[in-house]
């Protein structure tokens, strides 16, 4: 069985990201040329199946039972956006632009969750259960993702791969539906090889302008 949690307002979280548009240094775009930068807040497509990462707070009923993570195809809905950050000891500046190679933390927006996985299986396909997880951005160990792209940094027009640092699985979408009372929305898990099902490019969002100039490189996604 599925439980809602109270959850955190959206209103305050909401304002932010209203406020984010109007400090210097930063921009509102959709998508377009660029890179993507730490502190930039974004909605990501699954190229393949074409939802957007998305999360809320309606908890698993099985597994972890800790918050869920879906796939969504509406492109206006605010629990889809996630926020770059690095790891707990930094590394990750505001302004910098993200690089290939690099561990980040996709941090949920209107929950304060981080993007999460650990070895549960999933409800649907059995692969490994992704979750949200952790409270007011600050999680454990198991929220650090390595973004694996093409070239020297991230690149907003440049499908990418998220794969977990603690477990070695990428983020994926194959296809499974959830019925009551997430209906519709795509079962979001880890898988252990690369493939079409987990790349993923940068959408709607608040990107922060890159603190420096970089040059991409040729490394293979």
């Amino acid at each position: 069985m599925w439980s809602a949690g109270r959850g955190r307002a959206a209103g305050p979280a909401l304002l932010g990201l209203l406020l984010a548009i109007s400090v210097p240094g930063s921009c509102a775009v959709k998508t377009g040329a660029g890179l993507v930068t730490c502190g930039s807040v974004l909605k990501l497509l699954n190229t393949q199946h074409r939802v957007r990462l998305h999360s809320h707070d309606v908890k698993y009923g099985s597994g972890s039972g800790q918050q869920s993570v879906t796939g969504v195809e509406a492109s206006d809905d605010a629990n889809s956006y996630w926020r770059i950050r690095g790891g707990s000891e930094g590394g990750c500046p505001r302004g910098s632009p993200v690089r290939c190679g690099q561990a980040v933390r996709l941090t949920h927006v209107l929950t304060g969750k981080n993007l999460h996985t650990h070895h549960f299986p999933s409800p649907l396909s059995h692969n490994q259960e992704v979750s949200a997880f952790g409270e007011d951005g600050e999680g454990d160990d198991l929220d650090l993702w390595t973004v694996r792209c093409s070239g020297q940094h991230w690149e907003r027009e440049a499908a990418v791969r998220f794969q977990h640092v603690g477990t070695s699985v990428f983020l994926s979408v194959t296809g499974e539906q959830y019925g009551s009372p997430i209906r519709g929305q795509l079962e979001v898990h880890g898988m252990p090889s690369a493939n079409t099902h987990n790349r993923w490019k940068a959408m709607e969002g608040i990107f922060i302008k890159p603190s420096v100039e970089a040059s991409a490189g040729h490394d293979e996604l």
